[in-house]
């Protein structure tokens, strides 16, 4: 039975050699968010409010001059936190700008997206209302975005 087990081992390692990997691999670890803004946690004064609540600040101007309206599918890059600093998504983290149908995404996401022309970055503090109204799965309260139109379709 010794000699039989032995065989095992010796053949495991064998294959872990081979194969160039180690028995027990570890999982990558995650990357680390996008660090939060300083103003997460609320618009500042020099944020412009919309009558539906919506608050806004540009970060960089655009060099575009169409907005896109509510049937437009747009490609973005953005960046999403509660307002206690935890990011929940990020286009810019993974590396590969987002396409959405305008007319498709939080209510929010619709109304700022077409105040912004192609190149403008924008960051918004979307209430709830606006947002994912309490629906279980998904960020709850306000949530912040920084937002970069990237193009118009």
């Amino acid at each position: 039975m010794i000699g039989r087990g032995l065989q095992g081992i010796a053949a495991t390692l064998l294959f872990v050699a081979v194969a160039g990997c180690s028995p027990a691999r570890e999982a990558a670890p995650e990357k680390p968010g996008i660090p939060a803004p300083a103003d997460v946690a609320a618009p500042p004064a020099n944020s412009l409010r919309t009558a539906s609540g919506l608050s806004t600040r540009v970060l960089q101007p655009g060099t575009g001059q169409r907005h896109p309206r509510a049937t437009n599918t747009v490609v973005v890059h953005y960046t999403g936190w509660t307002t206690d600093g935890k990011m929940f998504d990020s286009s810019v983290q993974r590396g590969e700008p987002a396409e959405f149908a305008l007319n498709g995404v939080i209510r929010g996401w619709t109304e700022g997206v077409q105040m912004m022309v192609e190149g403008e970055k924008r960051r918004f503090w979307i209430p709830e209302s606006l947002a994912y109204q309490g629906q279980p799965g998904q960020p709850q309260g306000m949530l912040v975005f920084d937002i970069e139109l990237i193009d118009i379709k």
